[in-house]
């Protein structure tokens, strides 16, 4: 039986999907732990060199830590504004084969065997094609839907490419 649902993408949606995208990988960790050292240099060094160098510290450090999620919010802001697939209603049909996603007559399938990976965070599910490029569907409006395709997923892909759980709270 398909599982059927519509999906009207949200720049909060994107910039949550873009932050996971981030924040999962080496740049992420790099740019934690900098910051991190950097306040850390700040409290080490502090009465030690001059003031301004405590400051640049801590600037530097607060750079790291807000520039990089200001710049993602934007370009979500900005990828939901400028395109009319992401900032129109999609509507989602999984079954046996895959994925097939329909936007007024243009249509495109994903078959299981090209499911890179299906990953689901506290509030999206993001099915990879590739290592970069995912398909962004916001829990809230998968609602009970969630179970069934998980159940799905779990028939479909290995184990290694399905990072899906199925919790109580969920059922």
């Amino acid at each position: 039986m398909p599982i059927e649902f519509d999906i009207n993408l949200k720049v909060k949606d994107m910039f949550r999907f873009n932050m996971h995208q981030t924040y999962t990988g080496f740049s992420g960790f790099l740019s934690i732990f900098s910051s991190v050292l950097l306040f850390g240099m700040a409290i080490y060094t502090y009465e030690k060199v001059t003031l301004t160098y405590t400051v640049l510290y801590v600037f530097f450090g607060v750079i790291l830590l807000v520039y990089q999620p200001l710049t993602l919010w934007l370009r979500a802001n900005q990828s939901i504004k400028v395109s009319p697939v992401l900032s129109n209603t999609l509507h989602y049909m999984v079954n046996e084969d895959g994925f097939t996603v329909t936007q007024g007559e243009a249509n495109g399938v994903l078959a299981w065997k090209q499911i890179y990976k299906m990953v689901a965070t506290k509030k999206l599910v993001l099915v990879y094609s590739s290592r970069i490029h995912a398909y962004v569907i916001p829990r809230e409006q998968l609602g009970e839907y969630y179970v069934p395709l998980a159940k799905l997923a779990r028939t479909k892909l290995p184990k290694y490419r399905l990072k899906m759980k199925v919790t109580i709270k969920d059922v």
